[in-house]
């Protein structure tokens, strides 16, 4: 199926590209959550009107995430966790835990934007991981994890 993408996609293309992908994909994935539509003649020609406008709200997108990332950027988190006496973690620190302390400390993070090269921390110490906040900024922040003995 061939697809018209309204943002730039990761390992797809950019805005206005006229790209093919398998139905499911577009189906499942890229048409529901506003990526990308159909590219038949009237939506061709309707994105081709609203193409400056879409130029300006991805412009726009992109210097906020700017923003944030310039704030963020830096930035140590500090968890504790019920940890054993060689360092080891009762559990992990997920992305999940790491998003809800960076919304604790104002900023704007769902756990989809935290990106753990390495698996979730199972160790207490310092750890670095990345924050997506748009397609081209990523941010690396600095998680300690400290030894809490149960």
């Amino acid at each position: 199926m061939q697809v018209i993408l309204l943002e730039k996609v990761i390992n797809l293309g950019n805005l206005g590209e006229i790209v093919k992908v398998r139905d499911g994909y577009a189906r499942n994935f890229l048409i529901p959550k506003g990526h990308a539509r159909r590219a038949t003649d009237a939506n061709k020609a309707e994105f081709e009107a609203k193409r400056v406008e879409l130029e300006k709200q991805a412009a726009s997108k992109l210097t906020g995430a700017q923003g944030q990332g310039e704030k963020l950027a830096g930035q140590t988190v500090k968890l504790t966790q019920k940890a054993g006496v060689d360092g080891r973690l009762f559990g992990s620190v997920t992305n999940g835990d790491i998003a809800e302390e960076l919304t604790k400390m104002g900023f704007a993070i769902v756990k989809a934007q935290v990106r753990m090269p390495n698996g979730p921390i199972k160790t207490v110490g310092d750890s670095t991981v990345s924050v997506a906040l748009h397609t081209d900024v990523v941010v690396d922040v600095k998680v300690t994890v400290y030894g809490e003995t149960a």
